[in-house]
């Protein structure tokens, strides 16, 4: 029986649980680094294969701006931020302030990168901080590295080892909104959470939710 078919709804809870308690974490963050208060929520979390995986990121050949990032440790695994360009662009005019900033065309501004870079330390940060608080096994991440490219470039090169003894990802959806403004205008991203085969069981065991099959 697959991975995909092992997993329960309450698998699901649980780390949409976790997930929104490092949305928490990082929304505080995000608060001081802003000034200005934020709201991020985890509206949904699943399960699904690479092919779903890119076409939730718009297509094998959509561009996007990414933050990648190995996690070590007791539950092996790689980190995927997924950030439409228009939504990156919408994020850094918050950060930054600077209407100009954008990450359409390269080269790209010294400023925009690291805005870029600074989230995806802090988001991934927070995440995975919330997954090895409440299973207490011990995860270390990689230095993130911000990649502008397209979605099937950035889904392969960082899965080119993990792609041919695993076929799956979770998905923890993300929506970032300051406080104030409308829903509509929220930043919304993926975060793919693809554990080497192994450690799904790995960290389902350590949450108490065991994987049957």
């Amino acid at each position: 029986m697959g991975i995909e078919q092992r997993i329960t709804n309450l698998h699901l809870d649980v780390l949409k649980e976790i997930g929104n308690i490092g949305a928490g974490h990082a929304a505080t963050s995000l608060s001081t680094l802003l000034n200005r208060k934020v709201d991020m929520k985890v509206p949904n979390v699943h399960i699904v294969s690479f092919d779903e995986m890119m076409e939730m990121a718009g297509g094998a050949e959509n561009v996007v701006v990414s933050v990648f990032l190995r996690i070590e440790g007791d539950a092996p695994g790689s980190m995927f931020f997924l950030l439409s360009l228009d939504q990156a662009t919408r994020f850094l005019h918050q950060m930054t302030g600077d209407p100009t900033l954008s990450l359409e065309e390269s080269p790209y501004a010294e400023m925009a990168v690291s805005a870029m870079q600074e989230l995806g330390n802090i988001l991934s940060g927070s995440y995975l901080s919330s997954l090895a608080n409440f299973t207490n096994l011990n995860l270390y991440p990689s230095v993130p590295a911000l990649s502008i490219d397209m979605v099937g470039a950035i889904v392969g090169y960082g899965l080119i080892e993990l792609s041919q003894t695993s076929d799956y990802a979770i998905v923890i959806d993300t929506a970032l909104n300051e406080e104030g403004s409308v829903k509509e205008n929220s930043v919304k991203g993926h975060f793919f959470l693809l554990p080497d085969p192994p450690s799904f069981e790995t960290i389902f065991n350590s949450l108490g939710v065991p994987i049957n099959g």
